[in-house]
C-alpha cells in the first residue's frame, strides 16, 4: 500500500527549503536589529497552558486545537500558537527576575497545529514566526513591535500594505464595555448563531468576531469600545497613534477589530495588503497586540506584555506571487569529471579537499560514462569543471575549464588541492592573453 502525509500538511521540499531558509535567514537579520532573541519551547504543552491563556470561548479551544490524554493520563495538547507557550516558559524559567534585562525581548518560530478546514496558506499543521516583549507597559513598546514587523515586511518586499490597529482598554474599560455590549446583544438572543448564544455571557466579544452573516448584521450597529476607555486607557491608545504618527507608517483605526484570543487588552493591531493571491481586498498577514495579565494567568508576576504572530506559508504564497526568481539557483563552484574506474579514489579526494577549501563540488556517483557526467556538470551550472583521465592521473594533474569564458588548463593537481584561486587566476590570465 501507498502512504500519503496527513491531510493539512505538507512536505517541504528542496527548492521549497531554500525559501524558507531566506525567510528565516530575514527574521533572524531582522529581529536581532531590534535585541530580540530566539527561544525554543516544547510542541506541546499541558492543555491548561492553551485553554486559560486562549479563552475556552476561542475557536482555538472550542474546535480546533489537537488535544489527547498521554500514558500518564495527563491532558496534553499540541501549540496551537506560540505565545501561551512561551509565556509559560517565562514563567517557569523566572525570566522576570531583575537578573534580566527589561523589556525581555524573544522570538520564535515553528510548527503549530489546529484543525481546521485546509486551504490555500491554511493547513493543520502550519508554521509560526512570532515575538514577545516582557516587562514595559509603555506604549513606546506597542509601537517599536509594530515598527518591527512592519520593517520585516518590507524586508520580504511584500507591498500594499494596511496597518489596522484598535485597543480593547484596561480591565476597567472592557467591564464597562462588557456591559454595554451584553445589553445591545440580549435583545438580538433569538437570532444569533449557536456559537454566538454560548458566547454571550462569556465573552460578548467574540459575538464581535463571528464569522456568521446574521452575526455580523446584527453587530454592525454595536456600541465601540472607543466610547469606553478609561482616562489612562485613552492616555496608552493617543500615545501609540501619536508615536506611530512620529515615525511616519501609516495606520487605520479599526473599532470592529477584536482579535481572536481572549488575553489581549489595550493595543491591538493587523497589517494587511491587498494582493489577489490570498482572495479579494485586503488580507490580514501578521497580526498581535498587548496581553497584560497573561503573564500573571499562567502563575507569573503582575507583568505587561506585547507580540505578534506571522505565518510562514502565507507569507510564502504572497513572496512568490511578487517575486518568481525568490531564491537564486545555487552555485556549484566544481564538478570532477572522472574517465576510468581508476580515477574514482582520486577525484573523490579531490571534492573533499574543495570542499575542505570551502568550495562546492560534486562529482558523479553513478559510473556513468564521461558524455553523461559533462551534461551534469551543465544541468548543475558548475563555473568549473575539472576532468580526470588515464593521461592526467598517471602525470598527477587535472584539467580544468571555465564554463564561462570556455578557457581550458592544465595544472598539478597538488596546486588544485591546496589553491584553487591560483587557478581560477591562471584561467583569467590564459583569457585575458587569449
Amino acid at each position: 500500500m501507498g502512504y500519503q502525509k496527513p491531510k493539512g500538511t505538507a512536505d517541504i521540499l528542496p527548492g521549497e527549503s531554500d525559501q524558507w531558509q531566506l525567510v528565516e535567514k530575514t527574521v533572524r537579520d531582522v529581529f536581532a536589529r531590534y535585541q530580540f532573541k530566539e527561544i525554543r519551547t516544547p510542541l506541546f504543552e499541558s492543555y491548561d497552558v492553551f485553554s486559560r491563556s486562549s479563552g475556552d470561548t476561542s475557536d482555538i479551544v472550542s474546535k480546533e486545537m489537537y488535544d489527547f490524554m498521554d500514558k500518564g493520563d495527563r491532558h496534553i495538547a499540541l501549540r496551537p500558537e506560540g505565545t501561551a507557550g512561551v509565556v509559560r516558559a517565562f514563567v517557569e524559567n523566572k525570566l522576570y527576575g531583575p537578573e534580566h534585562q527589561k523589556p525581555y525581548k524573544v522570538y520564535y518560530m515553528g510548527p503549530m497545529f489546529r484543525y481546521e478546514r485546509p486551504q490555500s496558506g491554511r493547513q493543520r499543521q502550519f508554521h509560526q514566526i512570532g515575538v514577545e516583549s516582557f516587562g514595559s507597559e509603555s506604549p513606546a513598546v506597542d509601537v517599536e513591535v509594530i515598527s518591527m514587523a512592519m520593517r520585516l515586511l518590507r524586508e520580504f518586499k511584500i507591498t500594499d500594505l494596511k496597518l489596522a490597529i484598535n485597543t480593547l482598554g484596561d480591565a476597567a474599560s472592557r467591564a464597562a464595555y462588557h456591559e454595554a455590549l451584553v445589553n445591545y446583544l440580549e435583545p438580538h438572543f433569538d437570532e444569533l448563531s449557536d456559537d454566538s448564544k454560548v458566547r454571550l455571557h462569556k465573552n460578548p466579544l467574540r459575538v464581535l468576531d463571528s464569522k456568521d452573516a446574521k452575526d455580523q448584521e446584527i453587530v454592525k450597529d454595536a456600541p465601540v469600545i472607543l466610547d469606553y476607555l478609561t482616562d489612562e486607557a485613552k492616555v496608552h491608545f493617543n500615545t501609540v497613534k501619536t508615536l506611530l504618527e512620529s515615525l511616519n507608517i501609516p495606520y487605520e483605526v479599526d473599532t470592529e477589530m477584536v482579535r481572536g484570543l481572549d488575553y489581549y487588552n489595550h493595543t491591538i493591531f493587523e497589517i494587511m495588503t491587498n494582493n489577489k493571491v490570498l482572495g479579494r481586498g485586503y488580507t490580514t498577514v501578521l497580526a498581535g497586540g498587548r496581553y497584560n495579565g497573561l503573564v500573571e494567568q499562567l502563575g507569573g508576576p503582575d507583568m505587561p506584555g506585547v507580540g505578534f504572530g506571522l505565518g510562514v506559508e502565507r507569507l510564502l504564497l504572497l513572496m512568490n506571487a511578487q517575486n518568481s526568481d525568490l531564491v537564486a539557483a545555487p552555485v556549484l563552484d566544481a564538478y570532477v569529471v572522472g574517465i576510468g574506474a581508476e580515477t574514482s579514489a582520486t577525484t573523490l579526494h579531490l571534492v573533499e579537499s574543495l570542499r575542505e577549501a570551502g568550495l562546492t563540488a560534486d562529482r558523479d556517483y553513478l559510473d556513468r560514462k564521461p558524455k553523461a557526467q559533462f551534461k551534469t556538470a551543465n544541468k548543475l551550472n558548475a563555473q568549473f569543471v575539472v576532468t580526470i583521465g588515464e593521461s592526467e592521473l598517471a602525470d598527477k594533474t587535472a584539467h580544468v575549464k571555465d564554463m564561462t569564458s570556455g578557457v581550458e588548463i592544465t595544472v598539478p593537481l597538488t596546486m588544485l588541492e591546496a589553491d584553487f584561486a591560483a587557478v581560477k587566476n591562471e584561467l583569467k590570465a590564459q583569457e585575458e592573453n587569449a
